[in-house]
């Protein structure tokens, strides 16, 4: 399946619940946790839950292979390596819904034509706006940059911080998790590839 007709598949399902639904959700798992969501304190927590979700899930209603579809032609022949390093994203576990904190270093070698630089960042928050495990997001990332693009390569790294393990089960702070998705040159070509990670100073990790 395309990433569109993914996107599309996902959206659709999304949009199946509606908000008094959602709501009505919260107030069941309110009662479960022990509390009451009748009295005064939790009386707006329902609505304030399912308007935190739209915001921590908006990935859902975005495509990003649309995002990348705008590309320039004019680079007088630039061929070298494109780096956006250092992007700070927010997400969320898809095993416990504990929010993931982490940043991500995306870059790849166009062939023709190259993308504004923002779109990466884009691409990065729309699928960091989802429910995620980190190795399918860093893989997510570099599959649409290569199918909408069609680069020479693509690198993706993303270090990010797990809460479901800091806050909860083993309670171990302070710890890293570090993915990375290698494609082209950037996975045949061991200078490439190097190249790649001292200027995003992953090899200082």
């Amino acid at each position: 399946m395309s990433v569109a007709a993914n996107t599309n598949a996902i959206r659709n399902a999304y949009e199946e619940v509606t908000r008094e639904e959602a709501e009505a959700a919260v107030k069941v798992l309110l009662r479960w946790a022990g509390d009451d969501p009748e009295r005064e304190g939790l009386l707006g927590t329902p609505d304030r839950v399912v308007r935190a979700f739209e915001e921590y899930f908006v990935g859902y209603s975005e495509d990003p292979a649309k995002v990348l579809g705008r590309t320039f032609e004019e680079t007088d022949g630039y061929d070298e390596m494109v780096l956006l390093r250092d992007i700070p994203f927010e997400s969320h576990c898809e095993h416990h819904l504990a929010p993931i904190l982490g940043k991500a270093h995306v870059a790849y070698l166009p062939k023709n034509r190259v993308v504004g630089i923002s779109k990466l960042a884009r691409v990065v928050d729309i699928y960091a706006k989802r429910l995620q495990i980190q190795e399918t997001m860093t893989a997510q990332i570099a599959n649409v940059i290569t199918e909408v693009l069609d680069p020479k390569g693509v690198a993706v790294v993303i270090q990010a911080n797990h809460q479901c393990m800091s806050t909860r089960g083993v309670h171990k702070k302070g710890v890293d998790m570090v993915t990375s998705r290698m494609t082209g040159l950037f996975r045949t070509d061991p200078r490439t590839r190097t190249e790649f990670l001292d200027l995003a100073g992953v090899n200082r990790l």
